[in-house]
C-alpha cells in the first residue's frame, strides 16, 4: 500500500510541474537549440530528483567514461519511460528517433517538440529511413547526441525483439560511432505499471563501437550482442 501512496505522491508531483514548465517552454523557441535542450533537461533532472524523493529510486551508472566527446548515437534497451529521464542527465545534448504520436500528448508532447525530435511515422518505411538519416545527420552536425531506442518501442525484462537498421544505417551515414546502453529499468518502473519499486536502478554504459568499415547489420549485431548479454547480468 506505502508503494501505491508514494507512487501517486510521485504522479501528482510530476505533473504539477510539468503543465507551466511545458508553457514555459513553448516561448524558448527563440533559443540556440543546444541551449534550448540543456534548458529543457531541468525538466528530467527535476523529476528523477523527485522519484527518489517520493519513491526511494534512485540509479548508478558504469562505464561514465566510455562516453565520448564528439556528438554519437546511442542505441539504448528501452523498458520505461524512466531512461529518457536518465538518458538526459547521464549525456550531453542529446534528440530522439520517436514515434510523432509522442508530439501530440497535451503539455509532455509540447515540450518534447521544442528538443528537435526526429518524428516518425513508423509505418511509413524507406520514408521514415531517409528522415532517420537526413535529420539525424543534422542534429549530429549542430553538436547532438542522437538516441535511438533499436527496438523501437519499450519491452518487459528478458523480453527481446528485433533491432531495426535504422540506427545502425545512420551510423553508417554519419561515420559516428555507437555507444550501446544496457539497464534494469524495467523492474522498477516497469511498463504501463502505476507502480514505482523502490530501489537502484544498474545502468551499463559500453565501450563505443568503431563503425566507420562496418555495415548496418554487422553494427546491429555488435550493439545487440553487447546489451542483452549486459541486460542479463544487470538481472541477475
Amino acid at each position: 500500500m506505502e508503494i501505491i501512496i508514494r507512487s501517486l505522491i510521485f504522479y501528482v508531483g510530476m505533473w504539477i510541474f510539468t503543465v507551466p514548465f511545458a508553457f514555459i517552454t513553448m516561448f524558448s523557441f527563440f533559443i540556440s537549440p543546444l541551449k534550448r535542450n540543456k534548458f529543457i533537461s531541468i525538466w528530467a533532472k527535476s523529476i528523477l530528483f523527485w522519484l527518489k524523493i517520493t519513491c526511494n529510486l534512485s540509479y548508478k551508472v558504469t562505464g561514465i567514461k566510455n562516453i565520448p566527446k564528439q556528438p554519437c548515437i546511442i542505441f539504448s534497451k528501452h523498458q520505461s519511460a524512466w531512461e529518457t529521464l536518465a538518458l538526459q542527465e547521464i549525456f550531453p545534448s542529446q534528440v530522439w528517433v520517436l514515434k510523432k504520436e509522442l508530439l501530440m500528448i497535451p503539455f509532455f508532447g509540447w515540450g518534447l517538440a521544442m528538443t528537435s525530435p526526429i518524428a516518425i511515422n513508423r509505418s511509413s518505411g524507406r520514408k521514415a529511413l531517409n528522415q532517420i538519416l537526413e535529420q539525424g545527420l543534422d542534429r549530429i552536425n549542430k553538436g547532438f547526441f542522437v538516441v535511438i531506442f533499436p527496438e523501437g518501442t519499450r519491452t518487459k525484462p528478458k523480453e527481446k525483439r528485433k533491432y531495426h537498421i535504422g540506427g545502425s544505417s545512420l551510423a553508417v551515414y554519419s561515420k559516428r560511432d555507437v555507444i550501446p546502453v544496457a539497464h534494469n529499468a524495467g523492474y522498477y518502473w516497469p511498463k504501463n505499471s502505476l507502480i514505482k519499486k523502490p530501489g537502484e536502478i544498474k545502468i551499463n554504459i559500453g565501450p563505443p563501437i568503431k563503425c566507420q568499415e562496418l555495415k548496418a547489420n554487422e553494427i546491429n549485431n555488435k550493439a545487440k550482442s553487447w546489451i542483452e548479454k549486459t541486460v542479463l547480468k544487470l538481472n541477475v
